[in-house]
C-alpha cells in the first residue's frame, strides 16, 4: 500500500466536505430582498394639476369650521351631541369646480379654479328649521360663503328630509330603553331576559308613508356578534318627528306576528296570557352561529403576490400613474370612491367616473323588513369606508392610503388605510395564441391590471368597490357585496319572503341596485351615442343559388335623443353601445368607447309606488343624458327621508333633448337579486355577488394598444426560448428570486370608532 494514499484520501475528503459545506451554506443563505421604490411621493407644491380634484385636507376642514362658527351669526353645536332642535354642521366636503373651469385650467392654460368646500348645515334652532348648503372659499383661508341650496334644489330643503345623525340614533335608543321598554318590564324580563344591555336595534328607512313623516320601525336583536341574524321577534314603531325629544312616542308594536297599540298594551296582553310567546335561545356573546371566528386552525399559508422589482405604478398626492394610464382619485363623504381626468396614452377618455347610490329594497312579513328601502348614500358610502386589512381586503403589498372626512363633528377624522392601490396579476392571459399551423410560435401577454379599491361597511352590508385599469385601454367598475344578511323573525308565511337560515331567522329577499356616473370624453368633450348589434338575413348562396344561407349582419343606429338612450331595466338593449368621437381611426371608423354592463338585477319598484320617483334612476340599466352642471348627481342624500317628494328626481333628467355631438354622461345601473340561504351564515361571500360595467375601446385605436406592453412574450420554434433576451419569463428564477419587503402587520380599525 502506498503510504501517501491515506493522505491523498484525507485531502480529497476535506475538499469534498468543503464543497458540500459551501453548497449547503449557499442554499441556506437568505435570498436578497426585492427592489423597492417610494409608492407615494410627497406633495410637489401647487403645480400638481390633479390637486384641482383633491379631497379637503384636515387643515382645510378646520378652517372651514372656524369660518362657519365665526360668520353665520348662530351657535353651532357639535353634531355628535346635537339635539334635533340644535344648529350643527352635518358635513364638510370638497366642492369640485365646474367642468368648464377645470378644463380651461387643465387644457387651456387658464387660471386654477378657486378651491372651495361644500358644507351641509342643519338649522333646527330657528323659526323655520331647514337644511342649508353653503359653498365656502377660497381655501385655505375662507373669506366668503354662498347659500347654494335654492340654486341646487329649487327651494329650501325641509328639515324633515335631513339624514339622521348618530346623535339622533342614540337619542332614539335612550327613548326605547327609558320610556318604551319601561312600559313592559314583565314581558321583556321573562321573554328576553332583558337586562338593559342584551338587546340591539336596527332602524329602517324611509321613515313613514308621506312627506313630513319621521316614524321609524326599530327591529330588536340579541346584542351579540353578528346581531343582524339574531332577531327576537319584537319591533317598535317610534314617532320621532318632533324637535322636542320629550314628545316622541311609540305608535305601534309588533311581536311574533301580532300588532299592538303600544308597549303598555303588549305588557297587558302578556300578563293576561293572551300572547303566543316564542322564546329564542340565548346566544353567547360571540354570536355562536353568527361568529366569524374561523372554525379551523390556520394551516399552510395562502398564495401571496409581490413585486420582485418594485411597484410599477406611482402615486403623487391624489394622482396615479400606471403604464399608459393616469388619473386622479378622491373619496366623497356621501358617494365614496370617485375618479377624475382618466387618461390613456396621454389622452383623456373620461372626465369623471364615480358611484352615485347603492339601493336595497327588502321584502318580509315583519313591518321593519317590508318597509325597508335603504339608500346608502344618505348614510354616507364614503363616510363608512372602513380601514383595510393587509392580505385580506387587499394584497399584503398593496399601497394603502389614508383618507380624511368631517362628518357629524367639528373636527376632521382620519380613516387609516381606507383606500388601497395595487397591480394584480389576474392569473390568465390578456391575450395569447399558440400556432402549430404553417408557422410554429407562441405569443401572449399576462393580464396584469391596476386596481383602486375601497370597502364601505354601511350597517350590515360591506361593499367592495373596485376600479380596474387594463393594458388594452379598458376600465372596469365593479362592486362585490358581502357582510351580514339582514333578517326578520321567522313566523307565519315568512317563507314567501326568503329562506330559513337558523331556528328563528328568516333571511329576507332583497334587491341591490348600484348607480354610477360615467362622464366619458372620447376624443374630446363632444360625443354622440351609437348602437351596433346584429340581425340575421336570408340570402341565396351566390355560387349555388338553389341554396339558402342565414348570415348575421351588422346593424347600426345613431341614438339622437335622451329618450332613445334611456333603456329600461329589463328591456333589450343594443349589445354594442358606445360614445363616438368626432374623429376617426386609421380605418375610417369613428373612434369610440363601448359601455358593457354586467348585472343580474332584481325588478325595479313599480312606478306606481308613491316613492318610486326618488329612485327613478333604477328604472334604467343605462341612460345617457346631456351633461349639465345643475344635474351633478342622480339622487340626493335627502331622498331617503322624503322619497315621496324627492329633492332630486332622476326621471326629470330625461326630457328628449338631443344628444348628438354634445357633452354626454352615461348613468349606469347594475345590481343583483339576493335571496339569502343557509350558506349566507355566518355571512355573505363575494363569489357570485358582484356586478359592474366595462368601458372598452371600440375602434378608438388602430390596433390593440397592449401590443406595446413590456410584458409581452413571443418566441418561435427556431428560437432559444430559454434565453432571457428572447423570453423574459425564462429569467424569472433569476430576476424574481428575492424576498418581498412585507411591512409589519398593523391595523387601526378599532381606533376612534
Amino acid at each position: 500500500m502506498n503510504p501517501k494514499l491515506p493522505y491523498v484520501l484525507l485531502v480529497g475528503a476535506a475538499v469534498i466536505i468543503f464543497i458540500l459545506s459551501c453548497m449547503l451554506l449557499s442554499r441556506g443563505r437568505r435570498s436578497p430582498s426585492c427592489e423597492s421604490q417610494p409608492r407615494i411621493m410627497e406633495k410637489m407644491g401647487s403645480g400638481s394639476q390633479s390637486l384641482v380634484f383633491a379631497d379637503l385636507t384636515p387643515e382645510e376642514m378646520v378652517q372651514v369650521v372656524r369660518y362657519l362658527q365665526g360668520n353665520l351669526g348662530v351657535q353651532l353645536v357639535d353634531a355628535s351631541r346635537a339635539k334635533p332642535s340644535d344648529n350643527c354642521i352635518a358635513s364638510v366636503d370638497v366642492q369640485v369646480p365646474a367642468k368648464a373651469e377645470v378644463l380651461r385650467f387643465l387644457d387651456g392654460g387658464g387660471a386654477r379654479p378657486p378651491r372651495e368646500a361644500l358644507a351641509v348645515l342643519y338649522f333646527g334652532n330657528q323659526p323655520d328649521p331647514n337644511v342649508t348648503e353653503y359653498v365656502v372659499g377660497p381655501l385655505p383661508t375662507p373669506a366668503y360663503h354662498r347659500d347654494v341650496t335654492v340654486q341646487k334644489y329649487g327651494g329650501k330643503v325641509p328639515y324633515h328630509r335631513r339624514p339622521m345623525l348618530g346623535s339622533e340614533y342614540e337619542q332614539v335608543g335612550a327613548f326605547l330603553e327609558t320610556v318604551a321598554f319601561a312600559a313592559a318590564p314583565t314581558f321583556l324580563k321573562e321573554v328576553f331576559e332583558y337586562d338593559g344591555t342584551n338587546v340591539a336595534f336596527q332602524t329602517t328607512a324611509p321613515h313613514g308613508f308621506q312627506s313630513g313623516d319621521r316614524k321609524s320601525w326599530f327591529i330588536m336583536f340579541q346584542n351579540v356578534s353578528g346581531f343582524f341574524v339574531h332577531p327576537v321577534g319584537l319591533e317598535v314603531l317610534v314617532d320621532h318627528s318632533s324637535l322636542d325629544i320629550s314628545r316622541w312616542a311609540v305608535n305601534r308594536v309588533f311581536y311574533n306576528g301580532q300588532y299592538y297599540r303600544d308597549m303598555v298594551q303588549l305588557e297587558s296582553a302578556y300578563v293576561q296570557g293572551r300572547i303566543s310567546v316564542e322564546k329564542v335561545r340565548k346566544a353567547p356573546r360571540d354570536g355562536d352561529f353568527s361568529s366569524m371566528k374561523p372554525r379551523a386552525p390556520s394551516a399552510a399559508l395562502f398564495p401571496l403576490q409581490y413585486e420582485p422589482q418594485g411597484p410599477r405604478y406611482s402615486i403623487r398626492n391624489n394622482h396615479v400613474l400606471f403604464q399608459a394610464w393616469s388619473f386622479a382619485f378622491g373619496m366623497s363623504v356621501n358617494t365614496g370612491l370617485r375618479l377624475f381626468d382618466i387618461r390613456h396614452k396621454g389622452e383623456r377618455v373620461a372626465y369623471e367616473i364615480g358611484i352615485q347610490e347603492a339601493l336595497s329594497v327588502y321584502g318580509s312579513n315583519c313591518p321593519g323588513g317590508m318597509s325597508t328601502r335603504y339608500m346608502d348614500g344618505s348614510f354616507g358610502i364614503g363616510r363608512y369606508t372602513s380601514p383595510l386589512v393587509r392580505g385580506v381586503d387587499c394584497p399584503y403589498s398593496a399601497t394603502y392610503v389614508d383618507t380624511h372626512s368631517l362628518f357629524e363633528t367639528l373636527s376632521p377624522s382620519k380613516r387609516k388605510a381606507s383606500l388601497c392601490i395595487f397591480e394584480q396579476n389576474l392569473g390568465s392571459p390578456l391575450r395569447r395564441h399558440y400556432s402549430n399551423l404553417q408557422s410554429l410560435y407562441y405569443g401572449g401577454l399576462v393580464n396584469s391590471a391596476l386596481v383602486v379599491r375601497s370597502i364601505a361597511t354601511v350597517g350590515n352590508h360591506d361593499y367592495v368597490w373596485d376600479f380596474i385599469f387594463y393594458q388594452n385601454g379598458a376600465i372596469e367598475g365593479k362592486v362585490q357585496a358581502t357582510g351580514y344578511a339582514s333578517s326578520s323573525f321567522l313566523h307565519g308565511d315568512g317563507l314567501r319572503y326568503g329562506n330559513r337560515v337558523w331556528e328563528h331567522t328568516l333571511g329576507t329577499i332583497r334587491t341591490h341596485s348600484i348607480n354610477y356616473k360615467v362622464d366619458l370624453d372620447v376624443g374630446g368633450v363632444k360625443n354622440s351615442l351609437v348602437a351596433h348589434d346584429m340581425a340575421f338575413e336570408m340570402v341565396r348562396a351566390p355560387w349555388s343559388p338553389e341554396q339558402q344561407i342565414e348570415r348575421p349582419r351588422l346593424t347600426k343606429k345613431v341614438l339622437d335623443t335622451e329618450d332613445q338612450a334611456a333603456f329600461r331595466l329589463q328591456s333589450k338593449m343594443p349589445r354594442y353601445i358606445y360614445f363616438a368621437a368626432n374623429s376617426k381611426n386609421k380605418w375610417g371608423h369613428q373612434r369610440g368607447y363601448r359601455i358593457q354592463i354586467t348585472s343580474f338585477a332584481g325588478d325595479h319598484v313599480p312606478e306606481a309606488s308613491s316613492m318610486e320617483r326618488a329612485i327613478s334612476w333604477a328604472r334604467y340599466q343605462l341612460a345617457v343624458t346631456r351633461r349639465k352642471e345643475e344635474e351633478p348627481t342622480s339622487t340626493s342624500i335627502y331622498n331617503q327621508n322624503d322619497p315621496w317628494t324627492p329633492t332630486v328626481a332622476f326621471a326629470n333628467f330625461i326630457n328628449n333633448e338631443t344628444i348628438t355631438n354634445e357633452d354626454l354622461v352615461a348613468w349606469i345601473t347594475t345590481g343583483f337579486l339576493h335571496i339569502p340561504h343557509s350558506e349566507d351564515i355566518p355571512n355573505t361571500v363575494t363569489v357570485g355577488n358582484s356586478a359592474g360595467f366595462l368601458l372598452r375601446p371600440y375602434n378608438y385605436y388602430d390596433l390593440d394598444p397592449s401590443i406595446y406592453s413590456h410584458d409581452g412574450v413571443f418566441f418561435t420554434s427556431e428560437q432559444d426560448f430559454t434565453a432571457c433576451e428572447i423570453n423574459p419569463i425564462a429569467c424569472l428564477p433569476k430576476t424574481a428570486s428575492c424576498l418581498p419587503n412585507f411591512p409589519p402587520f398593523t391595523y387601526d380599525g378599532f381606533q376612534n370608532t
